[in-house]
């Protein structure tokens, strides 16, 4: 029977240690600012969004919320970002995805101050990451990285696969395990021979968005599974989240596993208030703290 990861300890756990440094920098008359920009029209961003705002008020930060009718143009939603950028007291910006269709959701990631970006989406902190400059990191892939090394402790050697190709979590967590030192397949939901391609891995990512689709019995024995996935499905009548790992059969090899929910979930909002608290440091020439 695998361990399971509890992410929300972590997260909780990070959480507290970004709140002391925020003391810190306050002492010193700095306070981290978080801007969140929400057009409405999706109701789980709304969620989300006051989720993120309540985790920046408890950890001590500055909270923003700006929220933009359904039918923002994209020059209002560029001009919004815009202020931001020249807003001393806000560190970290985030647009909240998706977007309507209406906006295009490239130009306005690209229109945030590389330097805010906490969500780490920007093209100018892609190229950083994949060639080893130091950069904000996209939320997930670095809660995932968390979550490994306070697991495994080094991921040197390690095979490890991706399944999903996405900007927002794939490609970024290929170039994190590539910097420690693994192995890396990058699979999704076309390649040929999945299974055979995740049986040989000693570390599983699942972020295709495909509920249940990595089958227990595909696990390695003893391997690491991270899954990313929250899909909400009917069984027995009843709504029911679950990931893309078949979870039941899966936590019977493996030697790790983050449940759904309470896995990655939590992290990403944690690295989230990490991301800008980097980033307030960096403004202000003040040394990075090292949490992981």
């Amino acid at each position: 029977m695998g361990k399971l990861i509890d992410g929300k300890k972590f997260a909780d756990n990070l959480c507290n240690k970004i709140a002391e440094e925020v003391i810190k920098l306050k002492d010193k008359n700095i306070t981290p600012g978080l801007a969140v920009v929400r057009v409405e029209g999706d109701p789980a961003s709304a969620v989300y969004v006051n989720m993120k705002a309540k985790k920046t008020k408890e950890v001590g930060m500055h909270s923003v919320i700006k929220i933009l009718d359904k039918n923002t143009s994209q020059d209002d939603l560029l001009k919004v970002v815009e202020e931001l950028n020249n807003d001393k007291s806000i560190n970290g910006i985030l647009v909240q995805l998706p977007l309507p269709k209406q906006i295009n959701a490239d130009s306005v990631i690209n229109t945030i101050n590389p330097d805010k970006d906490v969500d780490g989406f920007h093209a100018i902190n892609t190229g950083r990451l994949w060639t080893n400059i130091d950069s904000l990191v996209p939320c997930t892939p670095l809660g995932c990285k968390m979550l490994l090394l306070d697991e495994l402790k080094d991921l040197t050697g390690k095979k490890a696969i991706i399944v999903g190709r996405s900007n927002i979590v794939g490609k970024p967590m290929a170039s994190l395990l590539i910097s420690e030192n693994c192995t890396v397949t990058i699979a999704h939901s076309k390649t040929e021979n999945l299974k055979d391609e995740v049986k040989k891995s000693d570390i599983v990512i699942a972020a295709v968005g495909v509920p249940e689709m990595i089958k227990g019995k595909w696990i390695k024995p003893g391997a690491t599974v991270i899954d990313v996935g929250i899909n909400r499905i009917e069984r027995g009548g009843k709504q029911k989240l679950v990931g893309d790992v078949e979870f039941e059969e899966a936590k019977k090899v493996a030697g790790a596993i983050t449940p759904v929910p309470g896995g990655v979930g939590p992290m990403t909002i944690a690295c989230l208030l990490h991301n800008t608290l980097v980033a307030t440091c960096k403004k202000n020439n003040k040394e990075i703290p090292k949490f992981f």
